[in-house]
């Protein structure tokens, strides 16, 4: 039964690769919202190099792995620019994707900084030759064949940022703008997707300096393409410095799940762990998700929207 779902999973979710390019849905984007958000591009003031690590329902045959590797930094005063290449790995589908982040960085008050961005994007995503020694594989299926010889797919996202205070932030953002085949005049959706669908993210940060402590609750709305809309509610302590990081996520939607974080922070040097687990039926046949950042900072020398 395992061989029969291992080999029918990566073609039930190609349609949605195809036109999702939030397909790897991350636990870490309330840590690095560069992940779902371009406006968030050099807002900080500091340059960020991320390694990201994601594997899937662990103990399931060819359950996804996704793989990326992310920088983000300011360009000159006013302007942020970020870079992200993604590989990730269903079954015997690859998915390969470069993305670059472009941002406009505005201090409106002293307490009000807001962010403008949209991102554009390409991959490609193909599947594996070995399909065809599966005893599921019919010879002569267009669709299959097509996925073997690899899809093109451009794609373009806009985004706004807003932090209140250095305490209070709110982000939206617009994904799959564009869901474009190259060389494929005729699009699969007539209506297009043109502002269809939406990730709004919003938290704020408690600073309790006399016990060294920081607690950020955040939540998220998701609506992407072929997605039924999701919720993500997300509690983080921070403990000595930042020294010692801990939190909690559930999301409701699709199911339902439950993540823990770890992480510390050290100077220039971040580390965070999540383990997740979905509450529906198909947990008992995994082992859960794992997820692992990496990420180095350094200080650009400017202050955040320093002009001078």
């Amino acid at each position: 039964m395992k061989k029969l779902v291992a080999f029918l999973i990566p073609f039930c979710l190609l349609q949605g690769l195809l036109a999702q390019e939030q397909a790897a849905v991350y636990m870490h984007y309330h840590l690095s919202p560069i992940l779902v958000n371009p406006s968030v591009a050099g807002f900080s003031g500091n340059h960020q190099i991320q390694m990201n690590i994601r594997s899937q329902w662990t103990t399931f045959p060819n359950a996804p792995k996704t793989y990326s590797l992310n920088y983000d930094g300011p360009l000159g005063r006013v302007l942020g620019i970020g870079v992200g290449l993604l590989s990730e790995d269903i079954g015997g589908m690859n998915r390969l994707r470069f993305q670059l982040n472009y941002a406009f960085r505005y201090e409106v008050t002293k307490e009000v900084k807001l962010g403008l961005g949209f991102s554009t994007e390409f991959q490609n995503i193909k599947v594996s030759d070995s399909v065809r020694d599966n005893v599921f594989y019919e010879e002569g299926d267009e669709i299959l064949e097509q996925a073997i010889e690899g899809n093109n797919v451009f794609d373009a996202a806009l985004g706004a940022w807003a932090r209140f205070n250095d305490a209070t932030y709110i982000g939206i953002a617009f994904p799959n703008l564009i869901v474009a085949k190259i060389g494929d005049i005729a699009s699969k959706d007539p209506e297009g997707s043109f502002f269809k669908f939406v990730i709004f993210n919003m938290g704020h940060e408690f600073d309790i300096t006399s016990a060294n402590f920081k607690l950020e609750p955040s939540l998220i709305f998701r609506k992407i393409w072929n997605t039924p809309f999701m919720v993500d509610f997300n509690l983080k302590g921070a403990f000595l410095d930042e020294k010692l990081i801990a939190g909690l996520s559930y999301r409701a939607g699709v199911g339902g799940a439950v993540g823990l974080l770890l992480g510390t922070k050290y100077d220039a040097f971040r580390f965070y762990y999540t383990y997740d687990v979905f509450f529906g039926d198909f947990q008992q046949f995994n082992g859960g998700s794992h997820e692992v950042t990496v990420a180095f900072q350094f200080d650009s020398g400017k202050k955040r929207f320093d002009r001078d």
